[in-house]
């Protein structure tokens, strides 16, 4: 078992880690030129597509468990059948962004009171990327097929190559051409679209066979598209929740001005980089539960559950480890700023403590996601935002100061893995 994870995990942490890779050049090469509101307006923009993008995240997470457990039946149609209908979903939705553009702008900067300069350069920043949202959405339901499919090898190709474009193209357009944050959202758009086709080429390359099982009266049949829809439903709107909190965190930064938001922006790709790490054995989860449970195989099920949270945990903790022995040597590498550091050092407590305390959410989504038990994944978000961060944010305030976000952050991601342990009897072993 160990090594069938091992097979899926390994290539999933080298994908993944290369979305908090770029996250950290961007923030680290903006974050040393000459103005602070460019980093504020690289976090800023990022937010907003954050909120835009991973509300679409069900196309990758709930086509992995969907295509895994029709992998597991052995059920060639339903494969092909899981990928058209998030493709289709990803088609619209990205059409629909596109045309959207000037009213999702016009909500997001009457939500987010960054300083004109800060929201200046964000609008910058945000009218070119947006028109990455069909080759962004594409791929997540590529790759989410593709892991389904226990193919964890395609999904890396695809995120590190368009990563390693982003980021050189960064570089040109930053240090080449003397461009700021409309360098940063035009690599983006370039690398994102270089994604798109190398998913689709590999699709082509390796799957040519299967898509002869396409049977175009199935895409919109009704039972299988109540299924997809339910799936997906719950699973978007648990991650709205994951997205208003991120979301609130950058707002509430932004107001407490330029000096704490570019300190918080590089405390929150800290907690991105050991994220991704953890959720390469979260995307093994998800393949290895959805394919046994599709083959109705409990006892690889449980093994492959042990073995998850055995992996990701122990990430967990040698990051914190690292993170506890080198805090100003890695704020250094993002920022030369002394006030942004000593900003940063005032609050890393907990960021040193995030990579134990989140392990246990992340593994918990993957095997939560591979089995489609998306209900339980729903609850307990809302559980975690409604009941958990957002008291804890208000009521910590007027006492901790700075560190009542960072306080409220942490309680959030403790309660949802919380919360999910308590759910697995009834909804994974029952």
């Amino acid at each position: 078992m160990n090594r069938r994870i091992l097979r899926l995990a390994i290539p999933n942490i080298l994908s993944n880690l290369s979305v908090p890779l770029l996250g950290a050049v961007d923030t680290a090469m903006v974050g040393h030129l000459e103005d602070v509101a460019y980093l504020g307006a690289i976090s800023v923009g990022g937010m907003i597509f954050n909120f835009l993008f991973w509300g679409f995240g069900f196309l990758r997470m709930g086509t992995t468990g969907l295509t895994a457990q029709s992998f597991g039946k052995e059920e060639p149609t339903s494969v092909v059948m899981d990928l058209s209908r998030a493709l289709l979903v990803a088609a619209v939705g990205s059409v629909m962004l596109i045309i959207l553009q000037d009213f999702i702008a016009y909500i997001s900067f009457w939500v987010v009171e960054a300083s004109p300069e800060v929201e200046r350069f964000t609008r910058l920043y945000f009218f070119i990327r947006i028109y990455s949202a069909p080759a962004v959405l594409g791929v997540y339901a590529l790759n989410g097929w593709f892991l389904g499919m226990q193919n964890a090898k395609y999904p890396m190709y695809v995120t590190i190559g368009l990563n390693a474009l982003n980021i050189g193209l960064d570089v040109l357009f930053i240090y080449g051409f003397g461009m700021h944050v409309d360098g940063v959202a035009w690599g983006t758009l370039i690398a994102r679209y270089f994604g798109l086709f190398l998913a689709v080429g590999l699709l082509l390359y390796s799957y040519r066979d299967y898509m002869r099982h396409f049977v175009r009266d199935r895409l919109l049949e009704l039972r299988e598209l109540k299924k997809f829809v339910t799936v997906n439903r719950d699973i978007f709107i648990r991650t709205l929740c994951l997205i208003f909190t991120f979301s609130f965190f950058t707002a509430k930064s932004a107001e407490s001005g330029d000096i704490i938001l570019a300190a918080n922006t590089i405390l929150i790709q800290l907690w991105m980089i050991i994220s991704y790490g953890i959720d390469g054995f979260a995307y093994a989860a998800e393949s290895l539960v959805g394919r046994f449970i599709g083959a109705r195989d409990r006892q690889r099920l449980r093994q492959a559950i042990a073995y998850s949270f055995i992996w990701g945990i122990s990430i967990g903790v040698a990051g914190s480890v690292v993170y506890g022995i080198f805090d100003r040597t890695i704020l250094k590498i993002f920022t030369n700023k002394p006030e942004v550091i000593q900003q940063a050092l005032s609050v890393f407590a907990w960021t040193i403590a995030a990579p134990l305390v989140n392990s246990f959410s992340y593994i918990w989504d993957g095997i939560f996601i591979g089995a489609t038990a998306s209900v339980p994944m729903r609850n307990s978000m809302i559980i975690a935002t409604l009941l958990i961060f957002l008291p804890a944010y208000y009521l910590g305030k007027g006492v901790l100061g700075a560190h009542a976000l960072w306080m409220a952050m942490t309680l959030f991601m403790f309660a949802r893995g919380l919360t999910l342990s308590l759910f697995y009897p009834s909804y994974i072993m029952k």
